[in-house]
């Protein structure tokens, strides 16, 4: 059974891999992991996981585009993308959150509490969950033309690439709020609030996405919109047990709801 992941700098995804495999063994199947790095071209993993006559393949990456699970099923694997790009009409199976939806609850969390300057600090543009939350977030901003807002992009999703975007901002002149779009830069940011000698949310609120196990720890105790991951990974496992044993469906994308974890990264909500 193959696994087909990025990121690995992104903590979340140790996490994603640590839950599949195990949902992959218990289920008496044995996972062959493929590290894609920074790599997007599907074809060098495709001839590994055809060398090892896998059975199926769980593509797990927020960032990759609905093109890289397609091209697996396109060569006559069975596939499904987990956390991938939700699709009107997918040619295989996906499941994962809607990231437009996200940006909206995390616009409409952050004017619940009162912040007119806010910023949107995610990784890179070229990620499709960058570009969605994005979407959302300025989509549900634009209906209040009193709030301002500015976009930044870190190199990475990752705590070094989170504290240098957030040291570059605060030079700039920060925003009241930043939606981070993704836990590890929140982190990565709260560090350079804090070395900067400024307090959080007093002086600049941070909201994160995903909640994994790190945000809730007491010295970070990050606000953050809970991703399901555990409840995509289950699913994935259902889905390919039905590949396997001939019950499949036709390709569905298959969405699951995600909300505000309150923790103390933002201030509380206006009475």
């Amino acid at each position: 059974m193959g696994v087909v992941s990025n990121n690995f700098h992104n903590p979340i995804f140790l996490e994603v891999f640590d839950l599949v495999t195990r949902e992959l063994q218990k289920r008496g199947l044995r996972p062959l992991l493929v590290n894609l790095s920074d790599e997007v071209d599907p074809s060098q993993s495709m001839r590994m996981l055809q060398q090892y006559s896998v059975d199926a393949v769980i593509v797990a990456s927020s960032t990759l585009p609905v093109s890289f699970a397609e091209s697996f099923h396109e060569a006559g694997m069975r596939v499904v993308h987990s956390f991938g790009r939700l699709t009107d009409n997918p040619l295989v199976n996906v499941l994962g959150i809607d990231n437009c939806e996200a940006g909206r609850i995390a616009a409409r969390e952050l004017l619940k509490r009162g912040y007119r300057r806010v910023g949107f600090l995610a990784g890179p543009l070229s990620a499709t969950s960058t570009r969605d939350r994005h979407t959302g977030f300025v989509e549900e901003l634009g209906r209040h033309p009193d709030v301002s807002l500015s976009a930044s992009y870190a190199k990475a999703y990752s705590f070094d690439a989170g504290r240098d975007e957030m040291t570059r901002l605060l030079a700039m002149g920060p925003a009241e709020a930043y939606f981070c779009g993704d836990d590890v830069l929140s982190i990565g940011a709260l560090s350079a609030i804090r070395d900067a000698g400024l307090s959080v949310p007093g002086d600049v609120g941070i909201l994160g996405l995903n909640n994994m196990e790190m945000a809730g720890w007491e010295l970070i105790n990050l606000t953050t919109i809970h991703n399901p991951i555990d409840e995509i990974v289950r699913t994935s496992g259902d889905l390919v047990e039905a590949m396997l044993d001939g019950t499949e469906t036709v390709p569905q994308s298959l969405t699951f709801d995600c909300h505000v974890v309150e923790r103390g990264t933002l201030r509380p909500v206006l009475s």
